[in-house]
């Protein structure tokens, strides 16, 4: 095996889990996200089962919400900046600061199902652009400009 062949299987397994850790990067976020609001009272039991498994039954976790997912929003944004900053394409950090701008409006300020949604389909498909593998550029080698076709 040449040492061309051996770099470009290292390449392609450093994107691949790079790819992973954008996909599982967003995971957390959207799941809080997802958490229903504190005014569903269908979902008081189960907020107060899991709480109460964990010894923390009688702590009021609503105000610890809106915190929890803007913290693991701004993982999935930082993963979105990080591979923005090394692939040079900003459109899917963006559309991801778009969708949770519009998800933790939509949830926490309009309390509106449709908006949260909205948002959660606008990081999903930030997060599947910017899994999208690019097309290879040669440069041309009299002005080494990167012709991609």
């Amino acid at each position: 095996m040449t040492d061309s062949n051996t770099a470009f299987q290292r390449t392609a397994t450093h994107s691949h889990g790079s790819k992973l850790l954008g996909f599982s990067a967003l995971v957390p976020g959207i799941g809080a996200a997802l958490l229903p609001a504190v005014t569903c009272p269908a979902c008081w039991p189960a907020y107060a089962g899991l709480l109460s498994s964990l010894g923390l039954g009688f702590i009021d976790y609503s105000p610890w919400l809106i915190p929890v997912t803007v913290v693991f929003l701004a993982i999935a944004l930082t993963t979105l900046a990080l591979e923005a900053y090394k692939k040079r394409t900003y459109g899917p950090l963006l559309l991801g600061v778009i969708g949770s701008t519009v998800l933790v409006i939509g949830k926490f300020q309009f309390e509106s199902e449709v908006a949260l949604y909205i948002g959660v389909v606008l990081l999903i498909g930030a997060s599947g652009w910017n899994a999208w593998p690019r097309k290879a550029c040669r440069t041309n080698p009299q002005n080494n400009a990167c012709n991609c076709k």
